[in-house]
């Protein structure tokens, strides 16, 4: 066989085994100390259970074993029994239930062991555990306020959409429970958001205008289409004034039992901006980040954090040198756009920052 041949040999080989190599974010390695049983508590969520079992908490959809005797195998209750075993050499994490569960309005029963008055035998309380109370992913609270804004808007959307005129007997300023015109609105629409043109977030790398922040004002109902149509506005947070946009009310599902997971390919993006614009960004803060459906991002979706250090200077050779960029924490997407999504910051070992970057974990 020729040099050329061998060389070419070597190269398919060596693809095929790249191929078969399972990707950084693929590696499932369960936490060193990990509980071999976990009881499910009130208050739980995916993520915090995750936690518990394994060191890539978006990997546990790879060991999850549906327990075909139960109902709801994905959905996860107070009471539950998170089982850890180890099947054909691979682990895996299932949950024990009891699916006949009778209330019985005690603690527990207590019994007389027949030939020995003296020693008493305790069964277990049955609970009763409404099958609408499966633990969410995340902490529903911290991110209900960002599933029924606008969030984000490009500049077309915003130029394209109705606005407000005036308030009824030319009232300029419109609170709670005022009625008033606006102009533009679509006819098979009834309920809006009144927003007004935030911050506009920009790619650091490549300076591309991805959209603007929406400052939601408040919310409003059409009382009769036409043009004007007339409003009357249902909640104000803010004082609504002439030229103030309104945009449809967006249809927005709950999100409390979507499942980690990583992207399916590598990406790179930035942190644009932080929940009330602070500088150091911690643990359940919601940021914008430059991924949106075009890169890929759904709900569930988890990227790590990191943070570009820069260069430093050499104290022996007085020359500048490339620190390494270093690993801050993880971040959850919970509501996406085209190209700007919402995600929870979900551990940080030290601050996030805004332009820090979120990569494939």
């Amino acid at each position: 066989m020729s040099r050329t041949a061998n060389q070419f040999v070597l190269l398919a080989l060596a693809l095929l085994l790249t191929a078969t190599l399972p990707a950084r974010g693929d590696v499932i390695k369960m936490k060193d100390g990990h509980p071999d049983r976990y009881v499910v508590k009130k208050g739980d969520t995916l993520w915090d259970i995750s936690t518990r079992f394994l060191d890539s908490p978006w990997n546990w959809p790879k060991v999850w074993r549906n327990n075909q005797q139960i109902k709801n195998p994905h959905l996860i209750y107070p009471g539950d029994v998170i089982v850890f075993k180890v099947v054909k050499g691979e682990p895996t994490l299932t949950v024990e239930r009891s699916e006949k569960l009778e209330p019985t309005g005690t603690e527990g029963t207590t019994l007389v062991v027949p030939g020995n008055e003296n020693t008493v035998k305790l069964e277990p309380k049955v609970r009763v555990e409404s099958l609408a109370g499966a633990i969410p992913t995340i902490p529903p609270g911290v991110i209900e306020p960002f599933l029924d804004a606008p969030g984000v808007v490009t500049y077309d959307e915003l130029e394209d959409s109705g606005y407000v005129t005036q308030g009824m007997d030319g009232r300029i300023i419109l609170a709670a429970g005022s009625e008033f015109y606006a102009r533009g609105l679509p006819p098979e629409v009834n309920d809006f958001k009144i927003v007004r043109r935030g911050q506009a977030l920009v790619n650091p790398s490549t300076g591309r205008l991805l959209g603007y922040e929406s400052v939601d004002l408040g919310d409003a109902r059409v009382i009769t289409h036409g043009d004007p149509s007339k409003l009357l506005m249902l909640t104000a947070r803010q004082e609504i004034l002439p030229t103030d946009r309104l945009v449809p009310a967006p249809k927005v599902r709950a999100l409390p039992f979507f499942q980690p997971h990583a992207p399916k390919k590598d990406v790179h993006g930035w942190i644009l901006l932080g929940e009330n614009a602070v500088s150091e960004i911690g643990p359940q803060t919601v940021v914008a980040i430059s991924l949106g459906t075009r890169d890929g991002m759904d709900q569930g979706t988890v990227l790590r954090v990191e943070r570009h250090v820069g260069e430093a200077l050499d104290p022996l050779t007085h020359q500048d040198y490339a620190l390494p960029d270093e690993n801050t924490g993880l971040v959850m997407v919970f509501r996406t756009f085209a190209h700007v999504s919402y995600a929870l910051v979900m551990s940080a070992k030290r601050p996030i920052h805004i332009d820090d970057a979120v990569v494939t974990p």
